[in-house]
């Protein structure tokens, strides 16, 4: 999937999405979890971010400066409407270069979107884009490969490294998992906190 292509299809849906996702709680709690490690918390980085909405809420509740970075131009647009205290930009993670690091980054069910062969070097980058002590929360599958699967009377595309190859990346870029969980079992929906050493 080239992220060009995966932001045209998410610029159709962009006011969709956002409208039935005003009024969720869904992985806020997963959220909150991965704060509740940080030792601190002045700079956040939201990969995938879309159109804002929960996460940015529990992210500046917390007291975070945010960067939020997405491939939909629309998502993009919707944010910066309802979040102007937020710095949202419109780019891929796997070519998009941070000028500084973050305390904390997230990337809720957005890199399992990236193309198979980018999701170690994206694993590594988001590792070494963390402050000393900073905290990653990410969520991938429970499975080794790619697929395509039919939403929104469009074709989605996803990939995963798995379980034991995002524990070697993360161990191999200088961070130590402090939690992982299957939270939706028994689908394959998985997500890790980890903490740079």
């Amino acid at each position: 999937m080239d992220p060009k292509v995966l932001g045209a299809k998410y610029d159709k849906i962009a006011q969709w999405w956002h409208d039935g996702h005003l009024a969720s709680n869904y992985g806020v709690d997963q959220i909150k979890r991965a704060i509740s490690y940080c030792s601190h918390k002045t700079t956040a980085l939201d990969v995938g971010c879309g159109s804002g909405g929960r996460i940015t809420k529990e992210l500046l509740a917390s007291g975070f400066s945010i960067i939020g970075l997405d491939v939909s131009a629309q998502m993009i647009e919707i944010g910066r409407a309802n979040h102007p205290e937020v710095n949202f930009i419109n780019d891929d993670i796997c070519k998009w270069q941070s000028p500084s690091k973050f305390d904390f980054i997230v990337a809720w069910d957005s890199i399992f979107h990236l193309p198979f062969k980018s999701q170690a070097p994206v694993v590594a980058k988001l590792c070494a884009m963390l402050n000393s002590d900073g905290i990653l929360i990410y969520s991938f599958g429970n499975d080794y490969g790619e697929h395509e699967n039919q939403w929104r009377n469009d074709t989605f595309y996803y990939s995963t490294i798995g379980i034991t190859e995002n524990l070697r990346m993360i161990a191999e870029n200088n961070c130590q998992c402090v939690h992982l969980e299957l939270d939706q079992y028994p689908e394959k929906h998985v997500y890790v906190i980890a903490q740079r050493t």
